[in-house]
């Protein structure tokens, strides 16, 4: 075999040998078998008018589907919580997926346990994996909270939280007063930005209303301060950092609720931190205070925002700003809530990104465009690339509903770069396929699994979704505000200009426009 200690291949060469390709070979022999012409006979038709009709026809089946489950979302919040265990009362190989998922988008550990439920759990029900579990997680980890969500599994045979967390405090799991606030999020309905508002929702409730009828309801007490939501986000350690900078310019007294930014952004200097940053308990109680809540995301908190809206706050929704009308709002809506002035500085970083649109304009102009991600998401991106002059063709949420793409219409009739433009709610990245062959675009905006639809037709990915596994370190940088909508611009740009070198890289065929300034 090649592969030896004086001659160690990478893999993308390793299967390249002639002994791995006769392996390779001899296994679709035995597997397929399936002549290569009639394959290629399928495959074309696949990408023709006749088999689109047929793909979007379908019901009854989902094909790649651009979203996660509901335990995503609700870990994701639970490490938004100041030492905060997340507790996942379900099968242990669902909550691997759920460390590694968010492990490999971050490069940090993400730190999650469960509560092992197994066969004889499916039968007679978790509540001895949730004594023993509770048990295990507070000695072992030292936790000062333990957030607890569901599986399918649990959800499937009704598994009753409230009661099963009640029964392992009576059994000395851990102390009566440990607070465990927990939410349901079966994993067969939704999908991450459910399970992240159910999980959000379940913690607010627990410290507001009475800790599952255990203590007094707080007491709304008026203040000038202002909570910031900002969502299941993928680049959250980049966009949290600019929050915050965006506030503090404002001088703004301000709660982060849920925020994560820093357990997936710690250093390497021989110390292990499990729990680092986020919101805690006391920063909780206070929000309840609070003048008006703004939250990023209408769609991952929905039941978020109606809960704190009948708390007496105002709450203040908009759609990840991203780029300058998203970035306006936000900070115009700052300053109304608090009778502050915008900022000079943002001002000038406003000026700044509106002259980088300016200067590069030209490459961008009448560019279309494909993407796919969480609701919210695409509708402050859509903005952004009709205020570039660009045209956001196939718009695509799997978790989207039918108000959704009656909002992002909206936008797109607002512009006159939006006419050809449309949204599809409800449809998965199989469907995605059809609309590249079908009607072909110039980029696609995605994810990583985007990297196929790459491949399969040709057209170049631009990743700004989670999760990203492919790329390094995208995530520390910010997508929201000014700063964040220069690096969209520049993400944008990259692509388009390794496009053209590489469509132009033939000397003396295709050269011409090889040029070194752009």
């Amino acid at each position: 075999m090649p592969q030896n200690a004086d001659k160690i291949l990478d893999h993308e060469n390793l299967f390249r040998e002639p002994e791995y390709q006769k392996l390779l070979s001899d296994k679709k022999a035995f597997e397929f078998n399936h002549p290569d012409a009639k394959i290629q006979e399928i495959v074309q038709w696949t990408k023709t008018e006749d088999y689109k009709q047929k793909n979007f026809a379908r019901e009854g089946l989902t094909v790649n589907p651009a979203k996660a489950c509901q335990p995503l979302g609700a870990v994701f919040v639970a490490n938004g919580f100041h030492k905060t265990l997340s507790f996942v009362h379900g099968s242990q190989g669902c909550v691997a997926y759920y460390r590694s998922h968010f492990s490999r988008h971050f490069k940090e550990p993400t730190s999650c346990v469960s509560s092992s439920m197994t066969e004889d759990a499916a039968v007679f029900g978790g509540l001895n994996n949730m004594i023993d579990g509770l048990a295990n997680s507070y000695n072992l980890y030292k936790p000062e909270m333990i957030a607890v969500s569901t599986t399918c599994m649990a959800e499937v045979i009704g598994d009753d939280l409230n009661a099963f967390i009640k029964t392992s405090k009576e059994k000395g799991s851990v102390p009566a007063e440990f607070d465990v606030p927990f939410a349901h999020t079966p994993a067969f309905v939704g999908s991450h930005i459910t399970g992240y508002d159910n999980a959000l929702l379940g913690i607010l409730k627990h410290f507001w209303d009475g800790k599952a009828d255990t203590a007094p309801k707080l007491e709304r007490k008026p203040d000038e301060s202002i909570n910031f939501i900002g969502g299941f986000d993928g680049f959250v350690v980049g966009n949290m950092k600019e929050i915050k900078r965006i506030l503090g310019l404002f001088g703004v007294d301000y709660n982060i609720i849920c925020d994560p930014s820093e357990v997936w952004a710690t250093p390497t200097d021989g110390e292990f931190r499990m729990y680092e940053g986020g919101t805690t308990k006391e920063t909780v109680e206070r929000a309840l205070n609070a003048k008006a809540t703004f939250i990023f995301q209408e769609y991952t908190c929905e039941k978020t925002a109606k809960f704190i809206a009948e708390h007496g706050q105002e709450v203040v929704i908009l759609n990840s700003p991203i780029g300058v009308a998203g970035t306006d709002r936000f900070l115009m809506e700052i300053s109304r809530v608090t009778g502050k002035p915008i900022p000079a500085q943002l001002e000038r970083e406003r000026g700044l990104l509106v002259d980088a649109m300016a200067d590069s304009q030209a490459h961008l102009h009448g560019k279309r465009y494909a993407m796919y991600g969480d609701p919210d998401f695409l509708l402050g991106l859509s903005e952004f690339l009709l205020e570039l002059g660009a045209e956001p063709a196939h718009v695509l949420a799997t978790n989207g509903e039918k108000e959704w793409a009656e909002k992002l219409q909206k936008v797109f009739d607002a512009s006159q770069y939006g006419k050809d433009c449309k949204a599809y709610p409800k449809r998965d990245l199989w469907h995605m396929r059809s609309l590249l062959f079908t009607e072909p675009v110039d980029f696609l905006i995605g994810n990583t699994y985007g990297k196929y639809l790459e491949r399969d037709t040709g057209t170049p990915l631009i990743r700004l979704v989670f999760p990203i596994f492919d790329r390094h370190h995208y995530h520390v940088y910010p997508i929201w505000g000014y700063e964040g909508g220069m690096r969209v611009l520049v993400n944008l740009l990259d692509e388009f200009f390794e496009t053209l070198d590489a469509n132009t890289i033939v000397a003396g065929k295709t050269d011409y426009s090889y040029d070194i300034i752009r």
